[in-house]
């Protein structure tokens, strides 16, 4: 018998395979993409594994100024250790739009290290302002960034260490000599109660806190609507770290501040014992918990080098102990662009040389990406002898 006519002709069966074909491809396609999801999740989380945050380590408290009816909840990343025995305090500022629960990977961290850190929350620029009416948030955030709440948080910033020092908590952490830390806006409340100055009808507003014996400041912006920035923070002469990123970058409706505002900041910060650390890539919100911004490798490798720097110039400011600053250095090279240290002190009788930069250390160039990911970075092994 033989075989039926065929209802396909040549050109309809060639289309035919080639939409088999096309299937084929993106059947294949799809299965090399969801794959490679997998494992970049899977890299990814034993990336981030170093980062996850102990919950017993930490304390919440709702407190209230009541001179100035305004709440201030704070939590407390508290050490392990005997009461008797006081640790160092940091008191860590949040940038515009978050609260205490941020920047746990930092004060889990320090506090899993001897140092005890009190992170605060500004409830007049805290989250609150992303909820409600969605077209008046640039009004939320300019009234946000306005001298009273500029103020509002320093007062938060006495008030939660007063509290503090007289809560049952006094025996174990130092309050008397407190190293300042802050994100963003909260570097700039940072610098005020470091020292910084701001001209207002003819005088500048001195907002010190003596207690503040140093100052982390990461990703810190310009002061909007202030001009000279060597006139505001010449009179910071505690020790500072600057931390940023090439990439650092904000961007919110209403407020924009590039990463050269930063190089500005630590150029005209007063004091001469100041460090300045710049990753390459990256972005502003990447010092925050946010696990994939600016990259989704070199995200959790950031937070690790700025908690790692942060306790070794903590460690110095101590001490006087510079060799886990110079370690972190070498240790991180490959993600740093910049790393600028203090001048070297001048020798007795020896006539400084004119005009002198702030020497600058640069890495050498880091050798071509492979494509699996890079790995994990073991962190400087050494805890902060506690004040006794």
């Amino acid at each position: 018998m033989s075989k039926p006519p065929s209802l396909t002709s040549p050109h309809q069966k060639k289309g035919c395979e080639q939409q088999q074909s096309r299937r084929y491809f993106c059947e294949m396609l799809a299965r090399g993409v969801i794959a490679s999801a997998i494992l970049a999740s899977q890299q990814a989380q034993a990336h981030t594994a170093d980062l996850s945050t102990p919950e017993e380590n930490w304390l919440d408290f709702d407190w209230v100024d009541e001179a100035r009816r305004r709440p201030v909840p704070v939590r407390l990343y508290l050490p392990n250790q005997v009461p008797s025995q006081q640790a160092p305090l940091v008191v860590f500022s949040h940038g515009l739009g978050g609260s205490r629960n941020g920047y746990s990977y930092f004060g889990s961290y320090l506090a899993q290290h001897g140092v005890a850190s009190l992170h605060l929350q500004h409830v007049g620029s805290d989250r609150s302002l992303w909820f409600g009416n969605i077209f008046n948030l640039v009004e939320r955030l300019t009234n946000a960034a306005q001298d009273e709440e500029a103020l509002a948080r320093v007062e938060d910033f006495r008030f939660a260490i007063d509290r503090l020092g007289k809560s049952h908590l006094a025996q174990r952490v130092d309050t008397s000599r407190v190293i300042a830390a802050g994100h963003s806006y909260g570097a700039n409340t940072t610098f005020l109660v470091a020292g910084a100055r701001v001209p207002r009808k003819g005088t500048l507003v001195d907002t010190r806190d003596h207690r503040v014996h140093a100052a982390i400041l990461i990703s810190a912006p310009r002061f909007y609507g202030e001009g000279n920035f060597q006139e505001i923070l010449a009179s910071v002469d505690v020790p500072s770290l600057h931390i940023t990123a090439t990439g650092d970058d904000i961007r919110l409706p209403g407020f924009y501040s590039g990463v050269e505002d930063r190089l500005d900041i630590f150029t005209a910060t007063g004091s001469k014992n100041k460090w300045l650390a710049i990753f390459n890539g990256g972005s502003h919100s990447m010092f925050t918990d946010r696990s994939a911004t600016g990259g989704l490798f070199l995200n959790p490798q950031v937070k690790m080098a700025t908690r790692s720097l942060s306790l070794a110039f903590i460690h110095h400011i101590l001490h006087g102990d510079e060799s886990a600053l110079r370690a972190w250095q070498v240790q991180y090279t490959d993600i740093l662009s910049e790393f600028r240290t203090p001048a070297p002190p001048v020798r007795p009788n020896t006539p400084p040389p004119e005009n002198k930069p702030v020497p600058v250390v640069k890495p050498e160039p880091a050798p071509p990406a492979k494509p699996a990911a890079p790995p994990v970075k073991k962190e400087p092994e050494f805890s902060v002898p506690i004040a006794r």
